[in-house]
Parts: structure tokens; sequence; C-alpha cells
């Protein structure tokens, strides 16, 4: 009988460019644009740069260009400092089903691989698709939920695959040798939640990461190296049973190659953890709509469900800014007062604000066992206001602005990718990358990116 690893395998290396429907074509040329607008604004922060101080400091062979800098080195170590940029401010897409960020190791991979071997836009796109839809159903059968419950971070431990898939596709592997690069990939899987313990920066190398473990994978099993051909499923060290407590193997494949996950990717305009989206709209709406002042707020309700309340409902202290945008307390506190949530709302002064503290104290997670029922498979949230004058306002989201049920538009994405990296690059570079991702299918060679990406 074949492993599930092996049907992975197959649908990876017959995928073809043919195959990928019209609209998530679309989807993953805004996943491109908004990972790489991410990437470029994230390249301004000093974990970032700690990253890339380290791969420049590893020198090697001139494969693929490290973003944002003027160094170029092995595609496997550039995609450490490209794939921690791209999450370095947890800007980036997501998918919802999955609790994961699947653009971030996915597409730094593809795109170091894509420019040492000079290929073109139609098989960097292929081998993106490849890569999220690896990705997300592993995601999806793993069970996001109770692996989360566990302390495993999606992202890092379902990234690995991804980027191999990615890596592998270029690289055209035959499903032998994709399966070994699978096997290899997952026996690197890694990425533990204990940040928010301490308010340190661990989340934001996991992609990286995660895309170099893929790219060292494939390149292994391009020499010959044999991995895993059950790293899924096999009973004793199989990713599923390593790392989760009720997981489905069926779900790995089901729709596999058929319905495309890229078509529900999420793009983030707020810059905060996805699972808090749809509170912040949610408050953001009673405000607007019932002219609140912050000033006469008693209390905030957030009803949601118990992960989201492992996740983010820890009494929030300042401890920095990744542990910020995990904060329900935080980041509904700050919406409510600043109207949004974006770059300069994480900064260290408004992490210790007192008004921010005093609010951020006075929002209360109560549990919603209706939330709590279809949670992740739906990202809801209610939100109720208390007036100190006894008033109440109360309103649900369902999906938050974003996600697939909201979608953003592509000049909503267009000016989200051009306020992150104008700063870092400049207008000329700004309007030829956003030219050259929408047209990306007509590209001959996927290194004139990577140039408009140098420093």
């Amino acid at each position: 009988m074949q492993s599930i690893t092996g049907k992975l395998s197959e649908f990876i290396c017959g995928l073809t460019f043919e195959k990928i429907p019209p609209s998530a074509l679309e989807r993953i040329k805004i996943s491109i644009l908004d990972t790489l607008g991410c990437a470029l604004s994230g390249s301004q922060f000093e974990w970032a740069r700690a990253v890339n101080d380290f791969v420049q400091s590893q020198q090697g062979v001139p494969e693929a260009t490290l973003w944002a800098t003027p160094f170029k080195g092995p595609a496997a170590n550039v995609v450490l400092g490209n794939g921690t940029m791209a999450h370095s401010f947890d800007f980036d897409d997501y998918f919802h089903k999955a609790k994961l960020h699947p653009s971030a190791p996915v597409i730094p991979a593809a795109l170091a691989v894509g420019e040492k071997e000079r290929i073109d836009g139609k098989k960097l796109i292929t081998a993106i698709a490849a890569g999220i839809e690896t990705m997300t159903h592993i995601g999806r059968g793993i069970n996001p939920a109770a692996s989360r419950a566990r302390g495993w971070h999606l992202t890092g431990t379902c990234g690995t695959f991804g980027a191999a898939a990615a890596a592998g596709k270029i690289w055209d592997f035959d499903t032998r040798t994709m399966t070994s690069a699978l096997g290899m990939a997952g026996t690197q899987s890694s990425g533990l939640w204990a940040f928010t313990a301490d308010g340190s920066e661990s989340k934001r190398f996991h992609p990286g990461r995660a895309a170099q473990s893929g790219i060292i994978a494939a390149s292994l099993a391009a020499g010959g190296y044999r991995g895993p051909a059950k790293i899924i499923e096999a009973a004793d060290g199989g990713l599923f049973k390593a790392t989760s407590d009720d997981f489905d193997f069926a779900r790995v494949t089901e729709g596999l190659g058929e319905i495309f996950d890229c078509e529900e990717i999420g793009i983030k305009p707020h810059a905060a953890c996805a699972s808090l989206h749809s509170s912040v709209d949610a408050v953001l709406g009673l405000k607007s709509e019932n002219r609140l002042s912050v000033q006469d707020i008693q209390t905030v309700h957030v009803y949601n469900s118990e992960l989201v309340n492992l996740q983010c409902g820890f009494p929030y202290e300042p401890m920095g800014a990744l542990q910020a945008q995990m904060s329900m307390q935080y980041c509904v506190a700050r919406a409510l007062m600043d109207g949004m949530l974006y770059l300069d709302q994480f900064s260290k002064e408004k992490l210790s604000e007192p008004a921010a503290l005093d609010l951020a104290g006075r929002v209360i997670f109560v549990l919603d066992e209706e939330i709590n029922r279809i949670y992740p498979r739906e990202f809801p949230s209610v939100v109720e206001i208390i007036m100190k004058d006894g008033r109440k306002f109360k309103t649900r989201v369902d999906m938050p602005k974003g996600s697939p049920a909201n979608p953003v538009t592509w000049e909503d994405v267009r000016q989200k990718f051009a306020m992150l990296s104008l700063p870092v690059i400049g207008e000329n570079k700004v309007a030829a990358l956003t030219e050259m991702i929408m047209r990306i299918d007509t590209v001959n060679d996927v290194g004139r990116i990577a140039a408009l990406l140098a420093g």
C-alpha cells in the first residue's frame, strides 16, 4: 500500500502550471507580493539583522540573494535570512484551517532555488503551489488545534515539507527522490511556542529555519540520500504521532490536486496574530459605528475558543513586540486607542504606555462554546464593550478582513506592499517589482526579481 508521504510526492511531481486554476494563480501572485513586502520591511528589525549578519558571516558560493542586502550566498543559507524577514513582524499571510503561515517558508525557498537555477515565472509559480499545497494539507491532517495545544508552531513543523517540495519541484524530482526529500524535511521539523512566556523572538526565526531545512533536505535527496518514506504516518516517530494527539491521515490527501488551498490564503491588514483579527475588526467596528470614547470604556469581553485563550489570552506585560502581537489584551486595547494595528502600534514606547496597560487589563476572555467547536476551521469572535455608564455594545465577526470570506483586493495588497517596501528599496523598485509580480507568469528569469530585491 502506498504511503501518505508517497501520495504527496506523486501530487508534487505531477503538478504542472496548466493544472493550477486561474483563481489560485492570482492568489499566488498576491501572496508573492505580500511576502516580499513583509520581508523588505522585516529586514529593518534587529532580530532580522542578527540572522542576516550570521548568514553573511558564513559567506559561501554566491547562488542566491539575501534580500535588502548586496550579499549573495548559498541558497540553503540565504533562505534562513529571507524566511525570517518574511515573518519578521507577523504581518505575512496565513492559512487559517491549518493555523500556519504558508508563504514565509515556501516563497523564499522557491525564489532562492529558482534564482540559482535561472528558472522562469511559470516554473516558480508551480513550485510555490506545490509547496503551499503540501504544507497546508499536512497541516490539515495533523489537526492544527491538537498539535498547537501541545506547543508546536505549525509554520515550523510543516514548513520544512513545503520548502522541500518547492525545491524538489524546481529540480524535477521523480517520486522516489521527492519522497526522500519529504522524509529528510520531516525529520528536521521544529518550532516551539515558548516565546510568549518571556517575550523572546524565536517565532520570527521558524519560517527561515524551515526554508533552510527544506532546501537541505531536497539537496541531500538529489545527491542520493534516502529519507524515511513514511515520515508522516510511521507509528514510531512519524510526524503526526510525534506532534499531535488527534490526527487524520485521510485529510492529507483529501481534495489534493482538485481543491487548491492557495485560494484560501488570508492576507493580514493588522500586524498581529491572525487569531485576533476578528476581535480587532469587531472592536474597530463597534467604536466607529457607535462613536465610542475610549475613556468611557469600562470592560471589553472577548468571546472565543479555548485555544485562542491559550495562545493569546495570557495577562499582558510589556515584554516585547512579538509578545504584544500575540496578546489579545494588548491588541484589543491598542486597536481601540489608535484605530489600527500597524507597525507603530508595537513600538517600545507604546508597549508600555500606562493608558494601554490600564485598558488591556480590562480586556477579559470569555469562552464561547460554539466558537470553541468550529475554531480553527473558522476564525470568528464575539466582542462586547461595556461602558462606564452601563451601556453595552456587542457584535460578532465571523471571518476577518483579508480572509477568504472577506478577501482583500489587488489594490489593497499593492498599497500594503508599497507602504512596507518604499522606505527600504525606493519608489522605482517598488513600481518595478509590483509590475513584475503581477505578470510573473511571463517572466523568463526569476533572477530579475532577486535583482530588484537586493540592497
